[in-house]
């Protein structure tokens, strides 16, 4: 491991992220962590071209967290691009202004390559060791599942689902209608169906033993008509742990909490009743009143919906009871990968 203090910057389709931690013998500390929404992706999947004065953004922002990162004495600095960057038919284009902004190389990593790195962050967890984890992390374009234990994942694979990509697919209204939401629901109750659990379900089915907080060893029930029944049986031995924007959000909303506090939102566990009170909430209001409530950054006002839409049909789906909150991911996951 490498001595010293390192950084990593996420470049993903909805926001930059920085952060920075200290290394020392077996010990990882968080120094620095920020976050700028550039919307990368808006506009894009229609023409899967990032629009010039997106590319300006991000590249601006990646530059300002690179100054950040250097006065806290980073010894080195990892860029990463995600979804939108590698769907990009003018990849090149952000590449160079990025670069040429910032003076760091850009790394587009494989969604394998992203969803390897989420595990490996969000394994770095204490709470979680030794625990059979499906872990999803909704992006802005993807989103990753990840099925594994310990140091080593059985199933790990990136799907073209996101919070910017199903708001562009689906636009709802302002307010959303009860036909939005009805739309919402059908379309990810068919992608996750004939998408995610073709590859996932034969792996889920690798557990044995029933612990608290994983699926339970008995079929879910219908939930109000929104979903029947999960064809797939239950998946025991197995924490749902989302991490990323949606699930950090969640955890803020249920907690009322108007900051970003680590400590108080690691390892909060959200019910799937309560991920339904959420969805029914969200699409009733229109995005002026999503801002206002408390734990709801203003400008995931309009993707917020969306995020917790995906996680419930992956709950709904597999049986899922509780989602694990997990603050770890990628980022994590990359300095573990340089510093090992």
């Amino acid at each position: 491991m490498t001595i010293g203090r390192h950084g990593v910057i996420d470049v993903g389709t909805n926001s930059v992220k920085l952060l920075v931690a200290e290394f020392a013998p077996g010990s990882f500390r968080p120094v620095l962590e920020e976050s700028e929404q550039t919307r990368l992706g808006r506009g894009f999947y229609e023409t899967h071209v990032l629009l010039p004065d997106a590319i300006a953004e991000t590249a601006k922002a990646v530059a300002k967290f690179t100054q950040a990162a250097q006065k806290v004495h980073a010894e080195s600095i990892r860029v990463i691009g995600t979804s939108a960057a590698r769907d990009a038919v003018n990849r090149p284009a952000l590449i160079d202004a990025i670069e040429t902004a910032s003076g760091l190389k850009v790394e587009i990593i494989s969604g394998q390559e992203e969803a390897e790195l989420v595990f490996r962050g969000v394994a770095t967890d204490p709470k979680l060791q030794g625990r059979r984890l499906l872990i999803v992390d909704v992006g802005g374009g993807s989103t990753e599942l990840i099925l594994g234990e310990g140091r080593h994942h059985q199933f790990c694979q990136s799907f073209g689902l996101g919070t910017v990509r199903l708001l562009e697919k689906l636009r709802p209204g302002d307010p959303p209608s009860p036909q939005d939401l009805h739309n919402c629901r059908a379309r990810l109750k068919d992608f996750v169906a004939e998408q995610i659990a073709p590859v996932l379900e034969g792996a889920l089915l690798g557990g044995a033993s029933v612990r608290d907080g994983g699926a339970r060893a008995r079929p879910p029930k219908s939930d109000g008509g929104r979903f029947p029944a999960s064809r797939t049986p239950p998946t025991p031995a197995t924490l749902l742990v989302g991490t990323g924007g949606t699930t950090t959000i969640l955890a803020r909303m249920e907690k009322q909490m108007t900051g970003f506090d680590r400590d108080a939102i690691e390892g909060t566990i959200i019910t799937r009743e309560r991920i339904a009170y959420w969805m029914e909430k969200l699409w009733s209001l229109s995005l002026a009143q999503r801002r206002e409530i408390p734990g709801v950054p203003p400008k995931r006002a309009d993707i917020i919906p969306m995020g917790a839409a995906i996680y419930e049909a992956v709950m709904e789906r597999f049986g899922f009871v509780h989602l694990f909150v997990s603050t770890r991911g990628l980022r994590f996951g990359a300095l573990m990968q340089d510093n090992e």
